[in-house]
């Protein structure tokens, strides 16, 4: 799903959260979290989305899944591995990490970690009702039931060990945008300016870190925005854009919001004692890649957004 230089930024973000350069030694031989959670949309559902939600997105067909060990589609808004997946499999957690509303999850699937994102999510409740996927904001309701269940198998004292050690991966924000704020008037009516409603979602984002923050997690990676304006959805939505190009107006709206995510990020480290919360840059890698596709084997822009974005739901 992503290029070697998003996989490379994202895995260095989540080795600095490590104490000491000791555990990063012993990567071939320990886990360096004890356990990954995932929460936001579609670039990061493993596959809650296949289970009892009433929700049109769905990663349930080919080319999905066509280059994982199966060769099936199983959730994953993905030809193969997504990134809660890499990392995991990267910092000795697992090889894949599970959706939450998977039946028949092990107790070992438990204590290394699970995925709570829901494709076609977003920070704002509007977004996901118009989607009929699982909202953001009650994702940590799911989180609630997963740590009832850790405690069942390792008692109180480990499972929250466990939680305060382990690596958390947000990723959403894109729907609100392009399923909501671009398409919806609702929000355009009470947010006159995109400016306005980004600070809304980014309250919205502050509002869901402080509630894991008292769940117990830590060591938190969130993701900024991609180039929206460069979205197949977007660039296809709008009629007067017959060859395709990007968006500008979009992608200028997308590095906005991620300086200021930045900025906020450092002011919620520093209200929660003892968290190391650390922004993932998405935006800069795919564009490039989309700018110079030749850098990554690449021989059609087109055609690999629609591979490596897909919707972005």
């Amino acid at each position: 799903m992503s290029t070697s230089n998003t996989i490379t930024f994202i895995l260095f973000i989540a080795t600095t959260l490590l104490a000491s350069s000791n555990a990063a030694d012993n990567a071939t031989t320990q886990p360096l979290f004890p356990a990954i959670l995932i929460f936001g949309d579609s670039t990061v559902d493993t596959g809650n989305n296949n289970y009892p939600i009433n929700t049109f997105f769905r990663a349930t067909h080919l080319p999905y899944g066509i280059d994982l060990p199966n060769h099936e589609a199983n959730g994953r808004f993905s030809n193969g591995k997504l990134i809660p997946d890499i990392l995991a499999a990267k910092y000795n957690i697992k090889q894949l990490v599970p959706p939450f509303l998977q039946p028949n999850l092990s107790d070992q699937d438990i204590v290394t970690g699970v995925c709570f994102a829901s494709a076609g999510a977003g920070y704002d409740d509007l977004t996901s009702l118009s989607t009929q996927a699982i909202p953001v904001s009650e994702q940590p309701n799911m989180f609630k039931s997963y740590i009832a269940r850790l405690k069942s198998i390792v008692g109180d004292k480990k499972a929250m060990e466990i939680i305060n050690n382990a690596l958390v991966v947000i990723s959403a924000g894109t729907n609100d945008f392009i399923l909501n704020y671009y398409t919806i008037p609702t929000r355009r009516l009470q947010y006159h300016h995109v400016s306005s409603y980004q600070d809304f979602i980014l309250k919205r984002l502050d509002n869901l870190i402080g509630e894991l923050y008292s769940l117990g997690c830590r060591n938190i990676v969130i993701g900024g925005l991609p180039p929206i304006g460069c979205l197949p959805i977007q660039m296809t939505a709008k009629f007067r854009n017959i060859f395709r190009f990007c968006l500008e107006q979009e992608n200028k709206d997308s590095v906005v919001y991620n300086q200021k995510l930045q900025k906020q990020i450092p002011q919620m480290q520093a209200s929660l004692t003892g968290s190391k919360i650390l922004y993932a840059d998405i935006y800069n890698p795919i564009y490039d890649m989309m700018q110079n596709p030749g850098k990554y084997g690449i021989d059609t822009t087109f055609l690999v957004s629609q591979h490596m974005i897909s919707l972005f739901c």
